[in-house]
């Protein structure tokens, strides 16, 4: 299916939704990005719902649906020629994430922890100072893996400076080699990815837990960015 096609597809089918439903939706949009699952290779995330700016209550709550076409004709080429139900597929996403954006307003403190966890985020894009737990307020993806916007974070246990990181991502190894300077707590982007997702993909070095840890001084995390090689 191409893009104009799937987009009107999404048109269509938005139609159909009762109107309810569609309280507080600001738009349904289509990107031609593709979204990897971090871990499991030949899966792909196919829709978003991103909450928006909110007056204080939940109820007020707008949000915008994103459905990835990338991401649907990936799973497509997978398949037979034929075999893909476009509109199946396509139907299934849009009211999941519709159902979403209802569960958003009806949890306030769930939308206050996801709009601090940005907030942050965007404090690290722009090199200001911020929380280096900020992530785990994001969007949990699978064990020690985080979704905050567009970016993903993997925490990675430390080795012995100079050792090279094993990081998995969408089902293939790599090898990263950080520099034997960076210390966690460490922010560590990813380059070079095979799949990468829209935005970063970031190993997050935590400091090993001990009891001395909580009488040191906090120092900002460090912040480096790695082209990573095949394992």
């Amino acid at each position: 299916m191409r893009f104009a096609d799937f987009q009107a597809l999404v048109s269509r089918l938005k139609s159909e939704v009762p109107q309810q439903y569609l309280d507080g939706i600001v738009e349904v949009a289509v990107s031609q990005k593709a979204v990897p699952h971090p871990l499991r290779a030949e899966v792909y995330t196919l829709g978003e719902c991103v909450p928006l700016e909110w007056s204080g209550s939940g109820a007020d709550l707008q949000s915008r649906v994103i459905l990835y076409y990338g991401s649907f004709a990936a799973l497509a080429a997978l398949e037979a020629p034929g075999d893909f139900d476009w509109r199946t597929e396509t139907w299934e996403t849009l009211t999941h994430e519709l159902r979403h954006h209802i569960e958003w307003r009806a949890n306030q403190r769930a939308l206050d922890t996801y709009d601090w966890a940005a907030e942050q985020n965007f404090a690290r894009h722009e090199g200001d100072a911020f929380d280096p737990a900020f992530y785990r307020d994001g969007e949990r993806l699978a064990s020690g893996i985080f979704k905050v916007d567009d970016d993903v974070f993997l925490e990675v246990s430390p080795k012995a400076s100079g050792r090279p990181l094993d990081i998995h991502w969408h089902g293939k190894a790599y090898r990263v080699e950080v520099p034997p300077e960076v210390r966690p707590p460490a922010f560590v982007t990813l380059d070079g990815l095979a799949e990468p997702p829209p935005g970063d993909v970031v190993a997050v070095l935590r400091p090993r837990a001990s009891l001395a840890a909580l009488f040191r001084r906090r120092t900002p995390p460090a912040m480096v960015t790695v082209r990573v090689r095949d394992a």
